[in-house]
């Protein structure tokens, strides 16, 4: 597929993902591409790794896994309507808000122990 002339050959990921309003900074988009959360085409990136039209880019979110199909290529961060125009969005519907049970503490009651720890991990479904 060749690009119209005005649009490039590949863009930073980091910089696609920010201008099509999947992150709201460049650098949260950067930490999120440090972090393991953003794949490109299945494989783990680094922030600086080029974007190309027919990628598919899937960003983890927590309890949510959004995919994407990349249609357009910009580097300039622009309007909702525009950017939704770059992407084919292949998600699947976001869940339901589950309701977390709080764990509560009373207050000077010090340090968890190794056992609340991993009491309060199994509430919020960590392990």
């Amino acid at each position: 597929m060749s690009a119209p002339s005005n649009e490039p050959a590949s863009a930073r990921l980091d910089v696609w993902l920010w201008s099509v309003r999947l992150f709201k900074t460049r650098s949260s988009a950067t930490q999120g591409c440090r972090a393991g959360h953003v794949r490109l085409n299945g494989a783990p990136v680094k922030a600086a790794q080029p974007v190309r039209v027919g990628d598919r880019v899937s960003v983890k979110r927590p309890g949510w896994q959004q995919e994407f199909e990349v249609r357009r290529l910009i580097v300039k961060r622009v309007g909702a309507s525009v950017a939704a125009q770059c992407y084919i969005d292949h998600s699947p519907p976001r869940p339901a808000e589950l309701s977390v049970p709080v764990a509560r503490r009373d207050r000077g009651a010090g340090r968890p122990t190794k056992k609340d720890r991993r009491e309060l991990e199994r509430l919020r479904g960590e392990h």
